[in-house]
């Protein structure tokens, strides 16, 4: 039979790990008390299944954003990192297999100092072995106004060097649950050396109004 004690660097140990842990669940708790809410849309399974009971009274209604999009893939601060590619990526005319994930600001006007309105977060890759296009699949989520806290989601082609690209709002959530429409791009401004860009992006869903 064996006997042990614990030695006081062990209980300092012991006392540093629950300290820890204890950060770790207050850290998790400000997380979800600091998480933007949609607002004047009530929230959770039962909130949705009301929504959805309401389905036939709702009106349609048709919604216009306008906004730009920054992709900064240079310097300290990317909003835009590289996440995967294949073996044959860097040989391809198309970086096709590339893959970025994306938490690009969204501002009112095409200068980085622009006031912010929402982020655009998700991925783009090259999808494309013969032409400069992404697949696109993000979600524009608003941070500001009435409709902090609503998002849209993205998924579609983008052709990048076109002048204008047309990509599918397949659906969102808060206010614009079950959303459809259509996210026009325009580059404003692209850096060839370090493959920053700023696209402009004009908006059209219908989605319903309880």
């Amino acid at each position: 039979m064996h006997s042990f004690s614990i030695n006081q660097v062990g209980r300092r140990e012991i006392k540093g790990e629950e300290m820890g842990k204890r950060s770790l669940v207050l850290f998790l708790c400000f997380i979800i008390i600091a998480m933007p809410m949609a607002q004047g849309v009530d929230l959770g399974p039962k909130a949705v299944e009301k929504w959805f009971g309401k389905l036939h009274h709702a009106k349609q209604k048709v919604t216009k954003f306008h906004f730009y999009f920054h992709d900064i893939v240079s310097g300290k601060n990317p909003t835009a990192i590289q996440i995967a590619q294949s073996n044959t990526t860097a040989k391809s005319p198309t970086f096709f297999g590339f893959v970025a994930m994306i938490d690009d600001p969204l501002t009112v006007g095409p200068e980085p100092n622009s006031t912010i309105v929402g982020r655009a977060q998700g991925i783009y890759g090259s999808a494309d072995q013969k032409e400069a296009a992404l697949l696109m699949n993000l979600n524009f989520v608003f941070t500001t106004g009435k409709y902090n806290g609503s998002t849209l989601s993205v998924l579609g082609r983008n052709p990048v060097f076109n002048q204008y690209r047309e990509m599918p709002i397949v659906g969102g959530s808060g206010v614009f649950r079950l959303a459809q429409g259509i996210a026009t791009a325009k580059t404003v401004w692209f850096n060839l050396t370090s493959g920053d860009a700023v696209v402009e992006y004009n908006v059209i869903v219908r989605h319903y109004s309880h």
